[in-house]
């Protein structure tokens, strides 16, 4: 029996009488009178196992969000953030830069997860990110705030443009919000800036960053091995194995 529902909000009135209606039709049926259908997993079924915990790789190599402008920012940006050293490569080596484009194009990019209505009083600092703009909004924002303020301070450079020393000195003033960026707030982006190329640096190569796990390496991460039965009473030894990814490592399957 179908029971019609209201639509939009449902009261918990509206959802005791239609739970009532169902029980009161269930019985009026009979046991051996319920119908019943079999659910199996196929394209016409209303869901298939697994499929929200299944990883979206990188499909495609270019920015998908970034105009050429923006994208040149957060080259060097992430760059002043994790520099290369002779511990490894840097974040544009590793793909920092392509990892949060990707992102930003996607459902993190629209806070597609996120409440993001109001009211809009001003959150504290352990409340976790507050601004009315969603990620992408941000970053779009703040990028231009940001080179317009380089350009009229620095003889219109771009951030880019600047020396190493500069650069930093720009990224601190943001972190410490002393930069005007206009309906950007300084913190906010910054703080998001460094998680994202955190995020980038050290998650799985399969969404575009990490490129050749060097940031694994560098912390000497095993990845995603399945198992380490072999090394549980090996106490103090130093693992040896190369880190393997989602997809495994390159040589295991066609996908690399």
């Amino acid at each position: 029996m179908d029971v019609p529902m209201p639509s939009g909000t449902f009261s918990r009135r509206q959802i005791l009488a239609a739970g009532a209606s169902v029980a009161a039709a269930s019985i009026a049926l009979g046991a051996n009178e319920a119908p019943a259908r079999e659910i199996k997993g196929g394209a016409d079924d209303p869901w298939l196992p697994h499929q929200a915990d299944a990883p979206a790789p990188l499909e495609k190599p270019g920015y998908l969000f970034f105009t050429p402008e923006e994208a040149v920012f957060v080259e060097a940006a992430t760059e002043r953030l994790i520099p290369e050293d002779n511990l490894g490569p840097g974040a544009k080596e590793c793909g920092v830069p392509l990892f949060i484009d990707h992102q930003l194009a996607g459902a993190y990019g629209r806070a597609g997860t996120w409440y993001m209505q109001g009211p809009w009083g001003k959150g504290q600092d352990t409340q976790g990110f507050q601004s009315r703009m969603t990620p992408s909004a941000l970053y779009r924002a703040a990028i231009k705030a940001i080179d317009e303020h380089v350009m009229s301070s620095q003889g219109g450079k771009l951030f880019a443009d600047l020396s190493s020393e500069a650069q930093e000195a720009i990224l601190s003033d943001l972190e410490g919000g002393k930069l005007d960026l206009g309906g950007a707030d300084a913190k906010t982006f910054f703080k998001m800036l460094w998680q994202n190329t955190k995020e980038g640096m050290f998650s799985d190569p399969i969404y575009g960053g990490n490129k050749d796990m060097a940031g694994w390496k560098m912390l000497g991460f095993p990845g995603a091995r399945y198992n380490y039965l072999d090394w549980l009473d090996r106490h103090g030894e130093h693992y040896d194995q190369p880190p393997v990814g989602i997809r495994g490592r390159p040589g295991w399957n066609s996908t690399g």
